[in-house]
Formats: C-alpha cells, structure tokens, sequence
C-alpha cells in the first residue's frame, strides 16, 4: 500500500513509519524537521511542509491508499495542537478524495467498561483531571472526524510506554478493554497498520491496551 504518515517524528508516528517500511509499504513520511527522522528506506519519502497550511499537504496525501496520524498534544501546553492540524489533513484529503484516515486518540474518551475496578476509576478522574486540556482537543478532533466525510478511525489506547513491539493486546470497537492500563507505542502502531483494510472500525473509536 502506500500511505502517508503525519507526526513521524514523534514516538507512535515513527513507529507507524517504520513498520510498514518493513512490511512492504510506500511510506510518505510528513515533517516540520527531516533531520529528526532518524528511520531511512527505499520506500521512504520524507515531506517537508508547514502542517497546519491544508494546500501545502495535497500533495503528500494525493494518491494513498491511507493516511495515519500520531499528531497531538506532547504537554499540556500543546492542548489544541490536534485538533487543529488534524482539520488540515482532513482538508486536504478531501480535496485529493482520499478517504481512509487513522488517529491516535485516547482511551478516557471511550466508554468506562463494565467491571471496571474502582481503582481503575479513580486513577482516570485524576488523569482526566491533569490532562482535561488535552482530552478537550482530543474530543474537538473526534467531532470534527465524525463530522468529515473521510473514513476515519480513532485508536484511543491508554497510559502510553517505550517498551518493544509484541503484538499481543486487545481491541474493543467501539468500546474499551475492561483493566487496560498501558500500551506500548510500538503496539499501537502495529494496531493502526493492521486496522487500515478492517471495515469494521472504519468511523469508530477503537479502545487498545494490554
């Protein structure tokens, strides 16, 4: 396939563009800094453009067969980043009829699920309570998904880590994994490349963690 990745700098993002380097795929990797990519391969281009300019990204989406993003908030102080890059995306695969678009998103704007234990509860009141700036940009991108015509996917996993890929989690459409505490970056990524022909989570949130 041939997909474009937005945020590849970033530790999901990187992830993406690495792995389906290595499962075959054409990857257009879209950056602000190319020095800060540090993954290289025959099938690697590496766009630079000004992210938040819809015209200047026609053309690294024109043509994909989908478009993954790891855009969003790296602090609190980035609240809002999401949203607002992720509209110019939209806006430019709508101009090039591209329709498959997958983001990261996060697990407390999922359902609670049944069973959940009440310390699970508690620690996501204060999480939501640190990060409510950011889960706010977080959910203005998921209005704005749904709103698009795009066949759109939000992968909303939990607290997340640097530790290697291992394959082995669990996905919840439209919900969340009941005790889901982290995910690997690394796993998420795997997630997303393996979500991009499962119609079943196309215009749906999906919850992944461990």
């Amino acid at each position: 396939m041939k997909l474009t990745v937005f945020g590849a700098t970033g530790g999901i993002g990187r992830e993406i563009v690495r792995q389906a380097l290595d499962s075959g795929h054409e990857v257009t990797a879209v950056v602000r800094d190319p020095a800060r990519l540090t993954v290289t391969g025959e099938r690697l281009v590496v766009h630079r453009t000004d992210l938040s300019d819809p015209d200047a990204l026609c053309e690294a989406v024109t043509g994909r067969d989908a478009v993954l993003s790891g855009l969003g908030a790296r602090s609190r102080a980035d609240a809002g980043v999401a949203a607002r890059l992720t509209r110019s995306v939209l806006t430019a695969m709508e101009v090039e009829s591209v329709r498959r678009l997958l983001v990261v998103s996060a697990a407390p704007l999922g359902p609670v699920p049944d069973g959940q234990a009440l310390v699970d509860k508690a620690v996501l009141a204060i999480i939501n309570s640190v990060l409510k700036d950011v889960y706010a940009d977080l959910r203005v991108m998921e209005s704005d998904l749904a709103a698009s015509s795009a066949d759109w996917t939000a992968v909303r996993p939990p607290k997340l880590t640097d530790k290697r890929l291992t394959g082995r989690y669990r996905t919840v459409v439209g919900g969340t994994p009941p005790r889901g505490r982290s995910l690997a970056r690394a796993d998420v990524a795997h997630a997303m490349l393996k979500m991009i022909d499962d119609r079943a989570t196309v215009r749906q949130g999906v919850g992944v963690a461990y």
